[in-house]
């Protein structure tokens, strides 16, 4: 079941979409939550790096690191890697997870699985 909301080659209407971000959403805090006990064990990030909600901090990094990824992967699979209006759309997540939100930067994501080939 979580492989099918996770696939990236599928067209998804607006509920496919909405369940495609809200898996996403879990599997990023999962994550991004491991990440940053492996780097506090290993000494990368000291003390506490806070929580998710947090902005400016290493979940943020991780978080477009994510989205950055989930995007390319979008593009790959589905064959929109020529096509400008769709590296505009990953590119536009990318911005809006690296400044305001990395739960606001998968909105563009979602909604580019609902988009024809």
């Amino acid at each position: 079941m979580f492989g099918k909301l996770m696939d990236v080659s599928v067209k998804r209407d607006f509920v496919g979409a909405f369940m495609f971000y809200v898996a996403n959403v879990v599997m990023l805090a999962g994550v991004s939550a491991v990440l940053i006990h492996v780097f506090g064990m290993f000494g990368v990030v000291e003390g506490v790096s806070g929580n998710i909600f947090d902005g400016g901090d290493v979940h943020t990094q991780i978080g477009s690191l994510f989205v950055l990824w989930l995007g390319g992967t979008i593009l790959t699979q589905r064959g929109l890697t020529s096509d400008l209006m769709s590296i505009v759309i990953v590119m536009a997540g990318l911005y809006l997870a690296w400044t305001s939100s990395v739960f606001l930067g998968l909105v563009p994501l979602a909604l580019l699985t609902t988009i024809n080939k």
